[in-house]
């Protein structure tokens, strides 16, 4: 019976302080809103340096790449497997030939 009174006192001290975060955000929100903004450094767009671009984001010639980078074609379940296959077989760990038996069967 002790235990279940505990167990009642503090989840309702969390549920207090979970509340009490709830409006303490909403009243910092509300006056945050209700500030006018001035623009900081943050808001302004930032000038992309390609000197620092990840290596990714330049083509062969070092030059900044200006076109999407997601490009999804439609695979074969087939080719996949084939390919994580051969990926799986190439890894140094596939020397392991207890994995090769699990694998197999």
């Amino acid at each position: 019976m002790i235990l279940h009174l505990v167990y009642i006192i503090a989840f309702t001290v969390l549920a207090f302080l979970a509340i009490s975060n709830l409006i303490r955000n909403l009243m910092v929100l509300g006056t945050d809103s209700r500030r006018p903004s001035t623009r900081n450094r943050k808001d302004q767009p930032q000038r992309f340096d390609p000197a620092t671009a990840h290596p990714e984001l330049l083509d062969e010639s070092g030059k900044v790449v200006r076109e999407p980078y997601l490009v999804m074609r439609s695979v074969s379940v087939d080719d996949a497997r084939e390919k994580l296959d051969a990926l799986y077989k190439a890894s140094p760990s596939s020397s392991d030939s207890s994995r090769d038996d699990l694998s197999e069967s």
